[in-house]
């Protein structure tokens, strides 16, 4: 799970200084429709965006997945990691490095699942050089779930049940080989988790972009009641387009699950609205 399939290569940015490791995808004998920015969640890789490689190439569309500031190469430089602000400025300087050699095609399309949902919503919310199409995020709600509060973000630890929901929603295998995903959170993130909640009030309504928000069936960590994720929706004031989707047969790491396919193809297919808005 961990190793690179489908055409993509390590791929490492200068961001302002700072070295993001991570992967880069292309398509193979035609032009770079657009380019998608896939951000991992707490305490993965960039890895974990393995499976969306050769839907996305196919058609037409590169892969750029980066580990966050504070993980895989600038572990070292950033101990303590950044804030998800913080992050933010730095992956729109990892895009402006990128798009300083490379084709993006049409703009970047954001991707981001879990805390890195929450740092491409940051990401969204301020301007950059890159022109951004649309942001699709999983795993990321606005008011958590009471229980989840009490647990860090890792196999063990008593947060299985709301990292992962029922176990027969993996393929065999997943839980040994995820673990080669698996990587540090870094203190300024864990310290940030509180403060989501007003944080996202703030930066939601500068979001300019198409979003589309994805909630396995089985998701623990936010609170899925109603009104709640409408309610999350509709701080989304400046966005042209905001849905809320709910995705069956999944649970919170989506794209690790049997459920990975048809997530992916869904957000692809947004991909094809915000190219066409």
């Amino acid at each position: 799970m961990s190793s690179l399939t489908g055409g993509a290569r390590p791929h490492t940015l200068n961001a302002a200084g700072i070295p993001l490791s991570g992967f880069l995808a292309l398509p193979e004998g035609r032009e770079v429709r657009s380019t998608i920015l896939a951000v991992h969640g707490r305490g993965m890789r960039a890895a974990y965006w393995s499976a969306l490689v050769p839907l996305a190439t196919a058609l037409g569309h590169a892969v750029l997945a980066l580990d966050r500031p504070g993980y895989g190469d600038s572990a070292e430089l950033l101990p303590e990691g950044q804030s998800l602000a913080g992050q933010a400025e730095t992956l729109h300087a990892a895009l402006k490095e990128h798009a300083a050699g490379h084709a993006i095609g049409a703009g970047v399309f954001l991707l981001g699942h879990s805390d890195g949902g929450k740092v491409a919503l940051h990401t969204a919310a301020t301007d950059g050089a890159v022109p951004l199409l649309g942001l699709d995020a999983s795993g990321v709600g606005h008011h958590y779930n009471p229980e989840a509060l009490h647990f860090p973000s890792t196999l063990g630890g008593g947060a299985s049940k709301l990292n992962w929901g029922p176990l027969n929603l993996y393929p065999r295998g997943t839980f040994q080989a995820s673990r080669a995903l698996l990587a540090p959170t870094p203190p300024r993130e864990s310290a940030e988790t509180v403060r989501w909640p007003g944080q996202y009030e703030d930066l939601a309504p500068r979001v300019r972009v198409p979003v589309r928000l994805t909630f396995a069936e089985h998701e623990a960590w936010w609170q899925l009641d109603d009104p709640a994720p409408a309610s999350m929706a509709a701080l989304l004031t400046a966005a042209p387009h905001v849905s809320v989707e709910h995705l069956p047969a999944a649970g919170h790491n989506i794209s690790l699950g049997h459920a990975a396919t048809a997530y992916h193809l869904r957000v692809l297919a947004f991909l094809e609205d915000c190219l066409r808005l």
